[in-house]
């Protein structure tokens, strides 16, 4: 008997997944081997000679200036611990502002001359690399012969092993810049960020009477969602190995309707492959706490504790490339695009940013106490009024070719940007505005020695799944950043929208203090003054409604639908203004990245076309007329029989008439593909908007209404059916 191909791509599937299971589990020890592939504090302290590991600490947790003089025991001790782990070579891994990471390998071995060679590894090179910079996108900085770029070690964040079946490689975290010092990467704004929040928050801790903190810190936990497919269907979907998303394809019978995939039991080889996947983030030091299934088939989350921003960046880059590189030893592949499939649920990021002080204060979260409760509060304020001020930098944060498909639709929230505080914190600053507040939602007084400030529990309100910016107890949850993106310029955006904020509050306050008023009751003042100024921000009802669309218009808040709406606003002199202003991002930087971006939306655009155009006509229109030659001939013969073939005249009729709208809508993407649209990239993007979208939309169309009639035998790509729900 024989057996159609998608019968062996089913028994292949389920034998991989029978024998991957076929052995005993191995117990996880992560206390012990948590951090082992990590040259952390505690390897650190273990090598180091004492003097040299407390100016290194110094440097990592005061934010101190570097001692040059220490860099070549450090890189000594570095080396001599990635020798012993296997490392025969080093690298600079750095963050280039094509969303990805890089690196360019060096071997220890340096020869003799004995004509031998020796390991070796100088504080020169742990400090500086020059990797050959000219190839990356540099938004107009410099000109394309200007090869020149250096990388700078960043000793804040921890140097790393990776390991693979052939041999293994130490990478040192780095920043990325021109030879004439403009930053090239997506970490130094970052720093510089970070550096901005901490100057600004102690000021105001200051003014609070806490005399004790000497570093504000922002902190961030990054919920990743992704899709695990078997890689078979991959390889023969020219789509997803090109684009990462499916171009063509029709829903299946059953999607995510049911919500039975949702937080329901793991598959085997799913669990396996997310086992290993833990087990490898441990060693690096990454603390991996959640996993569950996602809404949509095939699609599950994975969710580390909170971290100082800048190794949670790093480390979420970690994350993603562990995740793809894991998948495929287990016959799957990891798919973070933020929508592979149409009509399912797409993936993002749920972005969850605080601030924390080094003695153990978390900023964002109501104490125990009036004094407590009367700075969260402030802090909370500056958080809502960065928001209400910069709802477009955070909108472009989050812009991508890719998550234009995702936002917007009811599974993530809109391009309207707003603030969800939750029932009784909402009715807190509405109770502030007005001049007082005695009584909460909750029930009861607020008897904390001041008629404006109730006693706020950690959590103060249920979550909002449909708001892009959420207070979730102690933080911050930002749920519109992409599953493919690195974090690292949100949190940017967010640490120096938050610092602009805290400044002008911050000399507020100090003003009112200084005229002699209570802490209490300045801090009231400057909090309603700031909620009456940013209250248009604050929504807590459903996002995806039509109705919050009409409103937030009437409100005058920004609804950037598209990357290219959201940067059309970038380049702004409020912009401008605030990242030269906190030394974030210079003019030239800034302008650098706009470039880029519209750049990059440009090309992916224009690939997705390509790609559309190649497989509609080497795959989709040979199957279709293929089949369509087969109803044909049954026609043909039926009539010779004299046997009655209505039913098969009906479906050639469909099929013909789809391969007329097939070729006619190929026709249109192929002219309009070929036509660029101008000479500037803002022209070529807008093209592909307008022109090409559309096009490739109408192809798809056409497409998808002969997926659900030809024969399957003829079909050639995998189905929805096949990717989504075999494992």
């Amino acid at each position: 008997m024989s057996r159609h191909k998608s019968d062996y791509n089913l028994i292949a599937a389920t034998k991989y997944a029978s024998n991957a299971n076929g052995n005993h589990p191995v117990p996880m020890d992560i206390e012990r081997i948590f951090g082992e592939n990590a040259f952390g504090l505690e390897e650190m302290k273990n090598r180091l000679p004492k003097e040299i590991y407390k100016s290194l600490l110094r440097t990592i947790d005061n934010g101190d200036q570097l001692d040059l003089t220490i860099a070549d025991s450090v890189a000594m001790a570095m080396k001599e611990w990635a020798v012993d782990r296997g490392a025969t070579h080093f690298t600079h891994w750095f963050q280039p502002l094509t969303g990805s990471t890089a690196e360019k390998h060096d071997s220890f071995i340096t020869p003799n001359k004995g004509g031998g060679a020796i390991a070796r590894f100088t504080g020169s090179e742990l400090i500086q690399g020059e990797p050959d910079a000219s190839s990356f996108p540099s938004g107009g900085l410099r000109a394309t012969f200007e090869a020149r770029g250096y990388t700078i070690w960043d000793p804040t964040s921890p140097a790393f092993i990776i390991e693979n079946s052939g041999g293994s490689y130490l990478a040192i975290p780095t920043a990325f810049a021109s030879w004439s010092g403009e930053a090239l990467d997506a970490k130094t704004p970052l720093l510089r960020s970070m550096e901005a929040i901490n100057k600004q928050a102690l000021r105001v801790l200051d003014l609070f009477g806490h005399k004790d903190v000497s570093k504000v810190t922002s902190t961030v936990g990054v919920e990743q969602e992704y899709f695990l497919i078997d890689e078979q269907y991959y390889f023969r979907r020219p789509d997803l190995m090109t684009c990462g998303r499916t171009l063509v394809g029709a829903k299946p019978p059953r999607g995510q309707e049911l919500d039975d995939h949702y937080f329901g039991s793991i598959p085997d080889r799913v669990l396996t492959c997310m086992l290993e996947t833990e087990k490898e983030l441990y060693r690096l030091g990454i603390p991996v706490k959640t996993r569950h299934n996602e809404v949509a088939p095939s699609q599950y989350e994975i969710a580390p504790l909170y971290e100082n921003t800048n190794i949670a960046c790093d480390h979420q880059q970690l994350i993603m490339i562990t995740l793809q590189r894991i998948a495929r030893q287990h016959g799957m592949v990891c798919l973070l695009h933020e929508k592979p499939f149409k009509g399912v649920n797409g993936s993002g990021k749920h972005n969850n940013w605080s601030l924390g002080t080094d003695t153990g204060l978390n900023l964002l979260e109501p104490g125990d106490n009036p004094h407590d409760n009367l700075q969260f509060l402030f802090f909370c304020a500056a958080v809502i009024k960065a928001v209400y001020r910069h709802q477009d930098l955070l909108r472009v944060s989050v812009a991508s070719a890719a998550n234009d498909h995702r936002l917007g639709a009811n599974e993530a929230p809109p391009a309207i940007i707003s603030i969800f505080l939750g029932e009784q914190l909402e009715d807190v600053f509405n109770q502030i505005e007005k001049g007082s507040a005695k009584g909460s939602k909750q029930g009861g007084l607020l008897g904390l020695g001041t008629p404006v400030l109730p006693d706020l529990p950690r959590h103060a309100g249920d979550r909002n799944r449909t708001s892009p910016f959420a207070f979730t107890g102690n933080k911050f949850e930002f749920r519109a950043v992409g599953s493919s993106q690195s974090v690292s310029f949100p949190n940017t955006v967010l640490n120096t929208i938050a610092a602009e904020a805290l400044e002008e509050m911050g000399n507020e306050l100090a003003a009112k203090l200084k005229k002699g008023e209570t802490l209490e009751k300045a801090v009231a003042e400057v909090v309603r003054s700031t909620v009456h100024e940013s209250k248009a921000i604050i929504f807590g009802g459903d996002n995806y409604s039509d109705e919050w669309h009409a409103e937030a218009k009437k409100r005058g808040l920004l609804n950037l639908k598209t990357t290219l709406d959201a940067l059309e606003t970038f380049i702004s002199e409020k912009n401008i203004k605030l990242f030269e202003t906190y030394g974030v991002l210079s003019e030239a930087e800034l302008r650098s990245r706009e470039e880029i971006w519209v750049e990059q939306y440009f090309l992916k655009i224009n690939i997705e076309a390509e790609t559309t155009e190649s497989m509609a006509r080497t795959m989709v229109m040979p199957a279709a007329t293929r089949y369509l030659g087969t109803l044909n001939k049954t026609l043909v013969n039926g009539k010779k029989a004299g046997i009655s073939t209505k039913g098969v005249k009906e479906v050639a009729t469909h099929m013909a008439a789809y391969i007329d709208e097939l070729q006619v809508a190929l026709g249109k993407l192929i002219d309009v593909n070929k036509d660029l649209g101008g000479s500037t990239v803002h022209e070529k993007a807008h093209h592909m908007y307008h022109k090409v979208i559309p096009a490739m939309n109408k192809v798809r169309h056409a497409t998808d209404r002969l997926e659900r009639i030809t024969a399957g035998d003829l079909w050639q790509l995998p189905t929805y059916r096949d990717i989504l729900f075999v494992k």
